[in-house]
């Protein structure tokens, strides 16, 4: 058995239990997130949608999305050039849609109207 001690500092460290009903509406919440992404970022693709109003009025399931990737999804856009954009930009890679500020935000939606 595991002096006192050891055995608090485990439990506190771990993450709580979850039913099994609670894991798969995790599961089936994340799968949809999946699901409209992909669209979304075909979307982007075809032009059906501009990420001007994408950074402008994300949708929930957007925000937690990588600037970066959802940047790929544009035509003629390729991993340099939203590398450079980025970098201009002075925003992060790994940098979230949501986690942008309204100073990154704003020049990120006039660099691309160029």
């Amino acid at each position: 058995m595991a002096p006192p001690v050891l055995e608090t500092a485990l439990n506190l460290s771990s993450a709580p239990e979850r039913s099994l009903n609670q894991r798969m509406d995790a599961l089936q919440r994340a799968n949809d997130i999946r699901s409209k992404r992909a669209q979304l970022k075909r979307d982007l693709k075809a032009g059906r949608v501009t990420l001007y109003g994408l950074l402008a009025d994300p949708p929930s399931y957007v925000e937690t999305a990588k600037v970066f990737d959802m940047l790929l999804a544009v035509p003629k856009y390729g991993r340099v050039k939203v590398n450079k954009v980025l970098t201009q930009c002075r925003v992060s890679p790994s940098k979230t849609i949501g986690g942008l500020s309204e100073r990154q935000r704003t020049e990120l939606v006039a660099m691309l109207r160029r």
